[in-house]
């Protein structure tokens, strides 16, 4: 099996969900003038074309700057995934993604065909990387029992998993298995949707290192060797995200984030519906 093309990529991305409810252009040209260079978005965000659009008109060049985008659950399946991939570059305006991503393994929980779906959308995906449209695969929100499905069929193995992982949610059995696997793990809410960052134990260890909660939570997921992706529409937040080289998590310290119970839990599950928030 080939290995999918192994990208030099920042170790912090932008996440670019819900960026174009406000002014999404100037979010992204903010988060650009604060120094991030990987681009996390989606045909479900619905902002693929404000995305490209700042970034072509950024001044960079192509090679110094990573888009990521995903296939929706809608658009599982071979022929389905070969226009979704279509539709992305057309409103990216780009003639290639850095990396693209299965968005769920399933179009709904009681998907009975999901496993010949995610074949079919892998062999699009396969084919559009040999046609370089895509330079790097990768899926989200997959558990083991889903990677296996990929696995099991792919001619070229995923280089990513991005999964819901912050203090309180950590999912160790997929990040034991990507470890395994040699699967890089992308963190979307890497605060949890900024529901973690009231709790005690980690205001008072934040405290300690003086730094905030927030970059507290990010260096924890570098430390744990996952890729966070936060977003942000305040450019002082957007920097000071990126500003983690100050410190590092004493050991003790890491082993207590890791033993905190189950808190900031979005409720997403591939496998079920979703269900109320956990704060």
């Amino acid at each position: 099996m080939e290995q999918t093309k192994k990208l030099l990529i920042p170790s912090i991305g932008f996440g670019t969900y819900k960026a174009a409810i406000q002014d999404g252009a100037q979010v992204i040209r903010e988060a650009l003038d604060a120094g991030y260079r990987y681009f996390d978005t989606a045909s479900f965000y619905e902002n693929e074309d404000v995305v490209g659009s700042v970034l072509a008109g950024s001044g960079l060049s192509r090679k110094s700057y990573f888009v990521a985008s995903k296939i929706w659950k809608s658009d599982l399946g071979y022929d389905s995934a070969k226009e979704a991939i279509a539709r992305s570059l057309d409103r990216l305006g780009l003639d290639y993604m850095d990396v693209c991503l299965i968005h769920w393994p399933k179009s709904s929980p009681d998907d009975t065909r999901w496993e010949e779906r995610l074949a079919g959308t892998w062999k699009a995906m396969e084919e559009a990387c040999s046609q370089g449209k895509i330079r790097t695969l990768g899926v989200s929100n997959f558990l083991p029992h889903h990677l296996k499905v990929i696995l099991d069929c792919a001619s070229i193995r995923p280089a990513i998993d991005q999964i819901e992982f912050h203090p309180g949610y950590l999912q160790e059995e997929t990040l034991e298995e990507c470890r395994r696997q040699g699967i890089l793990v992308q963190a979307w809410s890497p605060m949890g949707r900024a529901r973690v960052l009231q709790d005690p134990l980690l205001t008072n260890l934040a405290a300690q290192y003086g730094v905030s909660t927030a970059q507290l939570c990010l260096k924890f997921a570098l430390q744990m060797g996952v890729m966070p992706l936060p977003k942000s529409v305040s450019p002082d937040r957007m920097r000071q995200n990126l500003a983690l080289g100050g410190f590092v998590i004493a050991d003790d310290d890491m082993e207590k984030i890791k033993a905190m119970p189950c808190t900031g839990w979005s409720g997403e599950h591939p496998d079920r519906e979703r269900v109320p928030a956990q704060n």
